[in-house]
């Protein structure tokens, strides 16, 4: 049998090409696993998880990109030594490679030193252009998801941080960050 598994790593993001490309590879909708989550391992991505465990001897995973499907070499490596050992092969439609062959499992190994390498590549020079950025002084940081103003007003009407969290749809951790912000602009008032 044929499973998908597509991924993206946020929800403004479209699975969309990715579900019509493992559907026209012969995956039926109700064996194809999605989500819109940015996990760095396997352990973080729970539809993953799932295709997975629903996967059987004589299956195959298929997804239509490497890094939609593992995140690191190490990742990799892993998943595919657990699917080995299980009998489930593994597809990646778009760098046609195929476990189930020794040629396909040398390939996905290189292909997957090189995108854990791009990965890496990509965060050094994110850091290069945010420490440039800063040094140049335009560097703006991403502005925060928390309405610092809505977690004054709450803990002013006695709300505790457990609570406020609650109705704000956020973390504890959130919401006491906010409130240090809070002291320490006030302290400097």
């Amino acid at each position: 049998m044929k499973i998908g598994y597509a991924r993206v790593s946020t929800t403004d993001q479209s699975l969309d090409i990715q579900r019509a490309a493992l559907l026209a590879a012969g995956v039926a909708e109700e064996h194809l696993f999605c989500e819109k989550v940015s996990g760095r391992t396997a352990d973080d991505r729970p539809e993953l998880q799932r295709c997975l465990s629903f996967a059987r001897s004589g299956d195959t995973i298929l997804a239509t990109k490497l890094d939609r499907f593992a995140r690191s070499a190490r990742d990799l490596h892993n998943l595919l030594a657990d699917l080995d050992s299980r009998g489930v092969g593994f597809q990646c439609l778009d760098q046609a490679i195929d476990t189930t062959s020794s040629t396909g499992r040398l390939t996905l190994s290189i292909l997957g030193a090189v995108a854990e390498f791009e990965l890496a590549i990509r965060a050094e020079r994110q850091r290069d252009g945010i420490a440039a950025a800063k040094n140049r002084g335009t560097y703006r940081a991403r502005k925060s998801a928390i309405d610092v103003d809505r977690v004054r007003d709450l803990s002013a009407r006695g709300m505790k941080p457990e609570e406020a969290a609650a109705v704000m749809g956020i973390s504890r951790a959130s919401v006491y960050r906010a409130l240090a912000t809070i002291k320490a602009s006030s302290a400097a008032a």
